[in-house]
């Protein structure tokens, strides 16, 4: 008889899918075994069977029959003999923008997932191994990033380092500012946008929607730093809270979607002759544009876990989107911080 445990999502783990969560938060059970648990039903959450996709959400009880010390034995010599090839070394270190032996910022492409799941098998959390210390440590995730966004990604390398930036991610002690073109420009320059944000129900479930009677609140703030008159404006947001797609969800409903995001994009008819945008469908290779999600995390602000300073990174646009920006006659680099004197 297998020892059953049961576990809380905790707010830092809200939205995330159930298989990257029992990756991250079970280590004794292995990508397989979690696999063929929940495909015989016998993960399950709130008292339900759960497939490996399913969405998290804080507060929600998840029941896992624990491997025994042989499986456990096993999963381990299994790890020893998997060796991480000198080609995803290289290009995991080339991704480091920051290390000053506590904690290291990668600037993440587009296109690579943090965690892995039932159809991804390169992905961050799988070339920790290549960021190991002198010591032989290795690095921990300490927060997510979409596979479609780009930026700052924040690893700690000790466990005290990671429980204390997960607290400050958890108490909300951090500010991330993100970049985005989005299409058309918003109404106005600089504003707050309040609106609760909920999972999809029934064919929508990848889908956020807002909801204000059943979701939960969501506050993002923004400010145009660029415009091409109607068309597009480079817009800088700040994340209040940490939902699920927070800012794709708030950008739609303030009727400028991000531009290359199809799954939140404009409901305006597109018979609107005043209505200037540059739709996903569009062709972005003539434009001269990425076809990409125009979302980077630029910035990242946060008291430093182990020592008595301010951790303060930013991350380059990459490559695609500094021609995205320089099309539409926007600064790769600018410098403005809309919301420096904001607490």
């Amino acid at each position: 008889m297998r020892d059953v445990r049961h576990f809380k999502v905790d707010a830092d783990n809200d939205g995330q899918r159930l298989d990257r969560w029992i990756k991250a938060n079970v280590p004794d059970l292995s990508y397989g075994l979690a696999q063929k648990l929940m495909r015989k039903g016998q993960i399950r959450v709130e008292g339900k069977r759960a497939k490996p996709d399913m969405r998290l959400t804080e507060g929600q009880d998840i029941r896992i029959p624990m491997p025994d010390a042989k499986e456990i034995a096993v999963k381990k010599q299994t790890e020893k003999k998997r060796k991480l090839s000198q080609g995803d070394i290289d290009f995991i270190r080339s991704l480091v923008i920051f290390d000053d032996g506590d904690v290291i910022a990668l600037n993440k492409p587009a296109g690579l997932a943090v965690q892995g799941g039932t159809k991804t098998r390169r992905h961050v959390d799988g070339m920790l191994e290549g960021l190991k210390n002198k010591n032989g440590v290795v690095p921990r995730l300490v927060h997510r990033l979409d596979k479609d966004t780009s930026g700052v990604l924040l690893l700690a390398r000790s466990a005290e380092a990671a429980r204390k930036l997960g607290e400050a991610f958890k108490g909300r002690g951090v500010k991330k500012i993100y970049w985005t073109i989005v299409s058309p420009a918003p109404e106005m320059l600089q504003g707050t946008i309040r609106a609760a944000i909920a999972k999809g129900q029934g064919g929508r479930k990848e889908k956020m929607l807002v909801d204000d009677e059943h979701g939960k609140s969501a506050v993002t703030e923004y400010a145009v730093l660029e415009s091409a008159g109607k068309q597009a404006a480079f817009v800088a947001f700040w994340p209040r809270t940490g939902r699920t797609h927070q800012i794709r969800v708030h950008a739609q409903l303030m009727g400028s979607p991000i531009i290359g995001d199809g799954k939140y994009k404009s409901d305006r008819p597109e018979h609107e002759k005043e209505y200037e945008h540059i739709p996903p469908e569009a062709d972005f290779e003539r434009l001269g544009l990425a076809k990409r999600l125009h979302l980077h995390a630029r910035r990242i602000i946060l008291p430093h876990p182990l020592r008595k300073s301010v951790l303060d990174i930013s991350a380059p646009l990459p490559s695609e989107l500094v021609k995205s920006w320089k099309t539409l006659g926007f600064s790769p680099n600018n410098k403005d911080n809309p919301f420096e004197h904001m607490d």
